[in-house]
């Protein structure tokens, strides 16, 4: 297996994507070759992790994936001279009830494959009492093993010294200190950091975190302490795709749709014709399923409403062929959607629902779901993994309920999609086949 880290902190927003994207620029510079990978449900961080690295990113998720599905995906590294996979939130942190493989940790994808964790701390505001919380993550499971420290945020060179006595103290190696880089800090939006196709000096942000990281850091020292497992792989269990002809909506309003589903669904010989809804697309008659992933449709409902060729295009395809749509993609299947500023727009109408984001109200966690009808190539009683995250409010879901859906500590949400003869949708983004 080849070699790996894992790049983790305490807590978000200590500077994780920064320091993965430029440790996977700086080392591409040097002619290294990286696999790069995203602990957790994240649409957005994996584009950026493709664009530094040059190879595709894909997530691993403890909690939805069984132990060799995330072992097969890692497989992907094979051939790259290292792997480093971008944590989420803290080292530890994750839900109180075990899912497949475990609480949606990034300490359990480091347990998994064998990859020791890089750390990356904010020193802003303190100084030797940083080790102890380095100290502390180490020593929290022996299971998970720290290689050393990243220091994020150093004020001075002073700041500096006391940071590596203290880590010294600890036992905890220093592979390097970033200073206050405002100027490369990454925008944010409402479900988190804008996309990479969105930003037009994305190339030079990524030279800029390169130059920084390269500058500050011992980038041989890193790739040294890369460490994999070698025991053998276990068999991993794919969902069927949705169909032989998949027409997928792919555009700036239509784009979270995870990287091992589209490929699971290659592999397994579906061929996927993409459409834009923005550009008035329909989706292909050729194809024998839709599907229409989430995404951010309220930032463009006024343009989705009135653009007829598509719309016209969805009903006639669902006349005699199944479409299925993920958060976003189930709103646009909806009768109408209300967006922030209170104005509502007319979307498809194949569903009853009607959403709303002019009342924000946080919707966030894994979902686990047992199908109450065949969807898309699964039979009734199928048990689908996901995650779910947005902020529109249901108006009103008259339709019958597609699935009965519990969140990660097994409590009922009402969030349970829908289904309205050949469409359905769901607000979770699928992810894997619960076990």
């Amino acid at each position: 297996m080849t070699p790996g880290l894992i790049i983790s902190a305490p807590a978000s927003g200590t500077g994780k994507t920064t320091l993965t994207l430029g440790l996977s620029r700086a080392f591409r510079d040097r002619g290294i070759t990286v696999q790069p990978f995203k602990s957790g449900p994240d649409y957005i961080d994996p584009a950026f992790h493709t664009a530094a690295a040059g190879r595709t990113s894909v997530n691993l998720d403890s909690w939805a994936m069984l132990p060799g599905q995330i072992a097969d995906l890692a497989k992907r590294a094979v051939g790259a001279d290292i792997a480093i996979t971008e944590g989420s939130m803290g080292l530890f942190d994750g839900v109180a009830r075990p899912g497949a493989s475990g609480t949606g940790a990034s300490a359990d994808i480091g347990r998994l494959m064998g990859w020791p964790v890089i750390l990356i701390l904010n020193a802003s505001g303190q100084a030797q009492t940083a080790a102890a919380v380095a100290l502390g993550l180490a020593q929290f499971r022996e299971d998970v093993r720290v290689a050393g420290v990243v220091l994020n945020r150093v004020a001075s060179a002073r700041h500096e010294a006391l940071l590596c006595a203290g880590m010294a103290e600890a036992g905890i190696p220093v592979f390097g200190a970033l200073p206050r880089e405002a100027s490369i800090e990454m925008p944010e939006r409402h479900l988190g950091l804008v996309q990479a196709q969105e930003l037009p000096k994305l190339e030079p942000m990524l030279q800029a975190m390169a130059k920084l990281v390269a500058s500050h850091c011992d980038l041989d020292a890193i790739l040294a302490a890369a460490a994999s497992n070698d025991g053998p792989v276990p068999r991993a269990t794919i969902l069927p795709p949705p169909g032989q002809r998949i027409a997928l909506a792919r555009d700036t309003a239509f784009s979270f749709v995870y990287p091992h589903m589209l490929e699971s669904w290659h592999a397994a010989g579906a061929e996927i014709l993409p459409f834009s809804p923005l550009a008035d697309e329909a989706p292909d008659l050729a194809a024998d399923a839709c599907w229409l992933p989430g995404g951010y449709p309220e930032l463009h409902a006024g343009k989705i409403a009135a653009n007829a060729g598509f719309l016209n295009g969805l009903r006639r395809f669902a006349e005699t062929r199944p479409i299925h749509g993920e958060c976003g993609g189930y709103m646009v299947l909806g009768a109408s959607l209300t967006d922030a500023q209170g104005t509502v727009h007319k979307m498809s109408g194949l569903l009853g629902l009607a959403s709303s984001f002019a009342k924000r109200k946080m919707h966030l966690g894994y979902r686990r779901a047992r199908l109450l009808a065949p969807l898309l190539g699964l039979p009734r009683g199928a048990q689908l993994a996901g995650h779910e995250f947005h902020y529109a409010t249901i108006l009103a879901q008259p339709d019958a309920a597609l699935a009965t859906v519990t969140d990660a500590e097994d409590r009922p949400v009402p969030e349970s999609g829908s289904r309205r003869g050949r469409v359905s949708g769901t607000f979770f983004h699928l992810i894997a086949g619960a076990s």
